[in-house]
Formats: structure tokens, C-alpha cells, sequence
């Protein structure tokens, strides 16, 4: 199996090289040459999730390096779950995704990440370094999954100031191998130094790196297994395709949805429910792609106004009419994620963090037939305990902290405020002051 580049199609590595590397030659993202079937034929509803993503992922690294090692990479990166929870009855339900250790869906990826990294480099002469740039919870994610993982070093990139302070604790308390900056800016500019980082010849001269981010193909396909998972538990009980609304902001989680559609996962619809931040909303109402800064909202991890993943989806659908034929996207404003906490809270007992909020205010504007023809899933991110200083006043009661962030509270936090400029980074990589 092999895997190109979205800006050159005669670039292709294998499924080790396209981990290691992060981004493709050229700032390219790695996407697959071909789209095996096998991968959704092969998983069974009443297997355990290790074990449908080892058989999801086993046709991408077939003939790799990592081939042999998918079912114990899978058991370490799934090895809690993403239990869908009915809601409303056979027709709406909510896949928790963040049962992690960081209590966010990107634990999946980031343990699959760092799980296959640490075996490629095994006897390496030097360290690989993984940068990051977070709105908040890939961060923590990918600092949990790498913390004390030999042979490899992480920096985290944060905009300072634009993140809850459970997300600040999360990506600020590791130590050891992970360090973490405040960056003076937001997260665009964050996400803009690694990939200026990647194509800087003195920066690679001097350093192995790779990314995490969703950039990464190693972070997006795990998250494609538990779509497939999901969607095939839907269908081995009632028959039917599921349809997914997923709380969208650089647009990783959305494409591992539209990845394993395309490889034949029984799902129906596609909505992207995004915060104020319209970059993608706009341009499949008007076919013209704005990018623009991004906003401050309540669904901070969603604060994007330069979706990286947006390319990957062009690669498919090369213009916004045929986008618009495979998904559908809505904006969702911070009073109206207020609102939605409060009012599901009241019919539902569930409490939502304002990311998963977004997502349940988009079912609530389906038109009722729609909603009553579909079995829909609201995809919920992360846990309202990230969140605490949000939904606690609009619930009117604390919020239960997982014991996994409890633990994460007691660490001391540490990190380095650097401007969002590549010198900045650059010294502050080589443990200069900002």
C-alpha cells in the first residue's frame, strides 16, 4: 500500500515513511493511493474495538514494516472505549469518544501515533521530534500518548491565552521529553510555523521531525475505525446506514468520517457542525473558499479559520458543488452552544461540552422528516470536565472530573511564551529565551 501527496501525485512512500514524515514533500498531505474495501468488510460488529481497528487498518499497512505489528499497536491505542449511548429512542444516539486519558476522541490517534513511532525507532541514531500546534486537545492528547517515549521528543504550540485552563493544564504538565509553548498568537499562526517548519532546510538539517497533528496520516486513519465500528453496529441492529454530525474545526475528525464512507462503511450522511469560525460552511453555500483569522469561541478546539484538512477533502471533491454532495455543514454561535447545554441538559440529563454542544444544536435544526428518516449520531469530542468554567453555570451543578484529568491537576505546569514567528520556535527549540 502506498500513499501520495495531495500537491504531487508522483510523491509516494509507504506506510512507515508517510507516519514518519507527517507532512509530504512540498507541504503536501499524505493521502491513500487506492481505498480497499477490505478495510470495512473486515470489521465485525461484535468484535472489540482493538480488534476492528486492527483489521481496518491492517490493508494500509500491508506490506509495511509495521504490517506484523497492527494488532498490538491497536491493542495499546484502543484499549478504552467509544460506546454509542442511545438518546432519543433507535433514532439518535451519542458516540462518547472521550473515555481516553485525556478525555478527548484524539487519544485515539495520538496513541496510534506515538505506538507506531516508538517501534520505528527503535536503534535510531537520534531523536525524532514531534511538533504540534493545538487549539486545545490534540496537545494534550499527543503529550499523554509520547510523555517518556524513547527516542522521541515533543513540542506543543498553543495560542496563549485561547484555550480553557483545564486544556492549559493538559498541555503544560508533562515535562521530561515534552516541552510546550504559548504561542503570541492564534492557533492559524500556530499551525503555520510547523509547516514552515517542515520545509526550512536548517530546521530539518538539525532535527528528525514529524507532526501529530492531524496533518499526520498516522492520527486520521485511527479515527476512521471507530466510524466504520459505529456505523457497522448501527447496521448489524437495525438495517439501516448511520449518519454522523460531527463537531468540526480543522477538519480531521470530519475527514476520517468521509474515509471511511468512501471505503465502504454503511453511512448515510455527513453534517459539520461548525462554531463561528465559517471558513467551510461559507464555501459550500457560496463556492468561493474565504480563508480568514480565526475566531475566539467557546468551542476553542474548533477555532480555525485555515482547516488543514480541507485539502485532503479537495483531493476528493475538487470543488465546493461536488463537497456539497458528500457533506453538509452548518454555524453555530456561542449563544446558541449556550443554549443548547442548557436546554439538553433539561429534556436529556446530558451535559455537553461546547464542542459536542455544536453538534446537537445541528441535529436540533434538521428539519423533523429528516430527523425521523436517518439514525443519526451526534459525535461527542470531548468531556464537559474539560470545560468546567463553561457548563457548570449554565447546568447549575459541578461536573464529575474524569479520575484520569484529576491526576493530570496535580502535575505542575511549565511552559515558554515564544512570538509566532519560525526564529522564535527556531530558538526556542534550540532552548534559547523567547
Amino acid at each position: 500500500m502506498q500513499f501520495t501527496s495531495t500537491r504531487d501525485a508522483q510523491h509516494r512512500v509507504g506506510f512507515s515513511e508517510a507516519l514518519s514524515r507527517g507532512l509530504a514533500t512540498g507541504g503536501g498531505l499524505y493521502v491513500p493511493t487506492e481505498w480497499p474495501e477490505t478495510a470495512t468488510r473486515n470489521v465485525r460488529a461484535a468484535d472489540s474495538l482493538s480488534q476492528q481497528a486492527a483489521a481496518f487498518l491492517a490493508p494500509f499497512a500491508a506490506g509495511d514494516a509495521l504490517a506484523s505489528e497492527m494488532p498490538s499497536i491497536a491493542a495499546e491505542a484502543f484499549n478504552f472505549p467509544a460506546p454509542l449511548v442511545p438518546l432519543d429512542g433507535e433514532r439518535l444516539g451519542v458516540l462518547e469518544l472521550f473515555h481516553g486519558p485525556t478525555a478527548a476522541f484524539k487519544d485515539f490517534g495520538a496513541r496510534f501515533l506515538a505506538a507506531s513511532l516508538a517501534r520505528l525507532r527503535r536503534g535510531a541514531q537520534r531523536p525524532l521530534t514531534i511538533l504540534v500546534a493545538t487549539s486545545g486537545d490534540t496537545g494534550g492528547a499527543v503529550a499523554a500518548a509520547f510523555h517518556r517515549k524513547s527516542g522521541i521528543e515533543v513540542v506543543v504550540l498553543f495560542p496563549k491565552g485561547q484555550v480553557s485552563p483545564t486544556q492549559q493544564q493538559q498541555l503544560t504538565c508533562w515535562g521530561d521529553n515534552v516541552r510546550s509553548l504559548a504561542v503570541r498568537g492564534s492557533f492559524d499562526d500556530c499551525q503555520r510555523l510547523v509547516k514552515q517548519a517542515f520545509v526550512e532546510p536548517a530546521l530539518a538539517a538539525q532535527w528528525d521531525l514529524s507532526s501529530a497533528n492531524s496533518i499526520n496520516l498516522g492520527r486520521l486513519l485511527p479515527q476512521a475505525v471507530y466510524y466504520a465500528a459505529t456505523s457497522a453496529a448501527v447496521h448489524a441492529r437495525t438495517g439501516a446506514q448511520a449518519s454522523f454530525i460531527i463537531p468540526s474545526g480543522n477538519l480531521g475528525n470530519a475527514t476520517a468520517c468521509v474515509w471511511a464512507r468512501r471505503l465502504g462503511a454503511p453511512i448515510a450522511e455527513i453534517v459539520l457542525a461548525h462554531n463561528a469560525n465559517r471558513t467551510v460552511p461559507d464555501y459550500l453555500a457560496e463556492g468561493v473558499l474565504r480563508v480568514r483569522p480565526s475566531v475566539a469561541t467557546l468551542a476553542s478546539a474548533m477555532d480555525v479559520g485555515n482547516p488543514s484538512n480541507l485539502e485532503r477533502l479537495t483531493a476528493l471533491y475538487p470543488d465546493a458543488p461536488a463537497m456539497r454532495l458528500a457533506v453538509s455543514a452548518v454555524t453555530i454561535d456561542d449563544a446558541a452552544i449556550r443554549a443548547r447545554i442548557r436546554a439538553d441538559y433539561q429534556r436529556f440529563g446530558q451535559v455537553w461540552c461546547p464542542h459536542t454542544a455544536t453538534a446537537a444544536e445541528a441535529w436540533s435544526r434538521l428539519d423533523a422528516a429528516r430527523r425521523q428518516s436517518g439514525h443519526w449520531v451526534l459525535v461527542a469530542t470531548a468531556h464537559p470536565a474539560k470545560f468546567r468554567e463553561i457548563v457548570e453555570p449554565l447546568i447549575g451543578r459541578p461536573v464529575a472530573v474524569p479520575p484520569a484529568l484529576e491526576q493530570l491537576f496535580r502535575r505542575p505546569s511549565q511552559y515558554n511564551e515564544i512570538d509566532a514567528t519560525l526564529a522564535s520556535l527556531r530558538g526556542a527549540m534550540m532552548g534559547q529565551a523567547a
